[in-house]
């Protein structure tokens, strides 16, 4: 579907500007931005380039994505492109979260830069989330226990790689692996990598070089689709113990060593 007119009329909106003053940023006429924004002409393709140039919105998207749905533009520079994060809002202008779905989430390495992908994936709204761009993610496998198969990591987009803080989990987007969910270790510095761990003491930990990096994920929080047993609560109070153990020796011997 082409949304060119109204997009026209939405990214003015943002902007918060009159007909006039966005004419004369584009070195248009004001009876040229009435006529698109009121569907009565389109934009010819040297018209479009120039808007392109100006808002610093690919074409295809100027197109073929409803931009109304968003109340801010955000983007992010991936390589040699220039990819779109729009926060979506409901019609009450609360904001909505993208959901990959657990089927298609292979998908997601193919279509994560495409905003008619991002744009077709269900919508949830989540109102204690902070602000910032969020995305729910499945979990497969038993790699990170306690969180079981089958359940929904919500993360913030990380845009800088050198925010990577150590210890804390991530969703990471890589050429290779597609989507995992680990353990983060900022090697940057030293190998131009990130160390990703698994809680699971079963699966080893192993680097990835940031050139492989496509998107990082912060976790805000976790949603189970499963009951825990009383087995698997235990399980998991034994390692926070031995957790909190782990802190409390580091701090002793950091002690020892003054």
């Amino acid at each position: 579907m082409n949304h060119i007119q109204s997009n026209i009329r939405h990214l003015r909106t943002l902007k918060g500007v009159s007909q006039e003053f966005f004419a004369e940023e584009l070195k248009w006429t004001r009876s040229m931005v009435s006529s698109y924004e009121e569907k009565r002409t389109e934009p010819s393709i040297v018209k479009l380039i120039e808007l392109s140039d100006y808002t610093g919105i690919p074409i295809d998207t100027l197109i073929k994505v409803d931009l109304s749905k968003t109340k801010d533009m955000s983007f992010i520079d991936i390589g040699s492109k220039r990819v779109l994060f729009p926060i979506s809002v409901n019609e009450d202008n609360e904001d909505l979260i993208e959901i990959i779905p657990t089927h298609a989430s292979a998908g997601y390495l193919q279509g994560y830069a495409d905003p008619e992908y991002i744009e077709q994936l269900q919508k949830i709204k989540l109102p204690f989330l902070p602000t910032g761009t969020h995305r729910a993610f499945p979990i497969k496998g038993d790699s990170m226990l306690p969180v079981k198969d089958g359940a929904f990591i919500v993360a913030k987009f990380v845009e800088d790689l050198q925010d990577v803080q150590d210890g804390k989990t991530y969703i990471v987007l890589t050429k290779e692996d597609g989507l995992v969910y680990k353990r983060v270790y900022n090697r940057i510095k030293e190998s131009n990598s990130l160390l990703l761990h698994s809680d699971n003491r079963a699966y080893q930990p192993y680097e990835v070089n940031i050139t492989t990096v496509l998107e990082l994920w912060e976790f805000t929080c976790c949603i189970n689709t499963q009951e825990y047993d009383k087995e698997e609560l235990k399980l998991s109070s034994i390692v926070s113990m031995f957790q909190e153990l782990k802190i409390e020796l580091k701090a002793i011997d950091k002690k020892a060593i003054i």
